[in-house]
């Protein structure tokens, strides 16, 4: 299955019926606690108890969302995710027991939209979990251009030069961002609450999504000429 016939597929299958959460976690207790609070907030939940039989799962039955626990026997969160991002562009948001900036970057480099560190609430899960799926979908403009950067909101496709860019959906939720508002300088901050719907955090998850999104837009990443940075403050896109 292309990258292109799954997000079509998982689109299709949103419009049908409640959203679909898989949760990925070798802890059962856990799992089953995350999973009624997810129910009552009117979603509809599957389970795995390991990253490789949650891996086929997903890629079989194309859920809306995936939380992922990071660490796993077997074939841990990182590998999920990474194989997830081959074909698919599934939210994920990724369980941690772990603190270190390092962890968290390396999750958000693979593909992850956000992340819930052990010990959280349940409530909050949810409530991220609704504000990935929410930001899914931005209300805005048909057609969104900056430069030689062409956003189709209606079909969710990014073209640079009239080629295809594949992007993670908060890369994508950052660029409509941009090309919505060219010109005006976001601070870091904003980013974060605005896209990732947190009025507090690291906003080294910003910094991240920034220079991966440069990467794949921007003819030299390393200097780049329309996603700017505002010294002191944080960034702009320049059409």
């Amino acid at each position: 299955m292309t990258k292109a016939r799954a997000i079509g597929h998982r689109i299709r299958m949103s419009s049908e019926a409640d959203p679909r959460v898989l949760v990925v976690d070798d802890d059962h207790a856990l799992a089953e606690v995350v999973a009624r609070y997810l129910r009552r907030d009117g979603f509809e939940v599957d389970y795995a108890a390991d990253g490789a039989t949650g891996l086929e799962r997903a890629l079989a039955t194309l859920p809306d969302l995936v939380v992922l626990d990071l660490m796993m026997p077997g074939m841990d969160g990182f590998e999920v995710c990474r194989r997830l991002r081959r074909t698919t562009d599934i939210p994920v948001v990724m369980l941690t027991a772990r603190g270190e900036e390092n962890d968290r970057i390396a999750g958000l480099d693979l593909g992850a939209d956000d992340y819930v560190t052990k010990p959280f609430s349940p409530r909050e899960l949810a409530a991220r979990v609704r504000a990935v799926l929410r930001r899914s979908a931005p209300d805005t403009a048909p057609v969104l251009t900056g430069g030689d950067v062409e956003i189709d909101t209606v079909a969710h496709v990014v073209r640079r030069k009239g080629e295809p860019v594949t992007l993670t959906t908060k890369e994508y939720d950052l660029l409509v961002c941009f090309l919505g508002n060219p010109g005006r300088a976001f601070r870091r901050e904003e980013l974060l609450e605005t896209v990732w719907g947190w009025s507090i955090g690291d906003t080294s998850t910003v910094t991240v999504h920034v220079r991966r999104l440069r990467e794949k837009i921007e003819q030299e990443a390393s200097a780049p000429r329309h996603l700017t940075t505002v010294r002191g403050v944080g960034y702009r896109w320049e059409p």
